[in-house]
């Protein structure tokens, strides 16, 4: 399976320390040079700490940024950024292929080209799966997620999600109560100055 991924999940798991989970349920991620230059380059730039833990992941695991040379196809619509559009001509140079996207429009061009797409979320709950994190961890991860400003992943989806997870592995239907709970938990791990 050919596996790409554009800046969302790359950021969010960077932010939650959980690039891990790439290595171990994909071994191989390819990442355009215009994504690694909007998280990676920019992000040392304006001193984000996610760009370092990114630089280090990507350097560890010698996981190369590749240039995009071949011509953007018609079908890529103008309102994507470069690293979206990268991204999904990337995407497109193979048959079986798993997109790493958060961002709206671009699954959304993604589904219409046939590949096959996962979220920040749906990497989490395959790791979960997968059994490479325990529950605990799946809900902590969630709960970091909709607690932390610079994470722009709607908390109603966050809780759906994890509504559906929490049904399917124990039964409960109503998990509301969780993960007010796993919130406020979260929040007892907010650092503030």
């Amino acid at each position: 399976m050919f596996v790409v991924s554009n800046a969302g999940p790359l950021m969010v798991l960077a932010k939650l320390h959980r690039l891990h989970l790439l290595k171990a349920l994909y071994d191989y991620v390819h990442i355009a040079s215009s994504v690694y230059r909007e998280v990676v380059s920019a992000g040392l730039q304006q001193g984000h700490e996610d760009a370092r833990t990114l630089a280090l992941f990507l350097n560890q695991t010698q996981w190369k940024p590749e240039n995009v040379t071949s011509p953007e196809p018609n079908w890529l619509p103008v309102n994507l950024d470069q690293g979206e559009r990268d991204t999904l001509v990337l995407a497109n140079m193979a048959d079986d292929t798993l997109v790493l996207m958060d961002e709206l429009i671009g699954r959304q061009v993604a589904r219409t080209r046939g590949f096959r797409i996962k979220g920040s979320l749906g990497i989490l709950v395959e790791a979960h799966q997968k059994h490479l994190i325990n529950t605990a961890q799946l809900r902590l991860s969630f709960a970091e997620i909709v607690q932390r400003p610079d994470i722009w992943i709607a908390p109603a989806l966050v809780e759906q999600v994890l509504k559906a997870v929490i049904s399917k592995n124990t039964g409960e239907e109503d998990s509301k109560d969780r993960f007010l709970l796993i919130k406020e938990t979260a929040a007892l791990y907010t650092l503030t100055p």
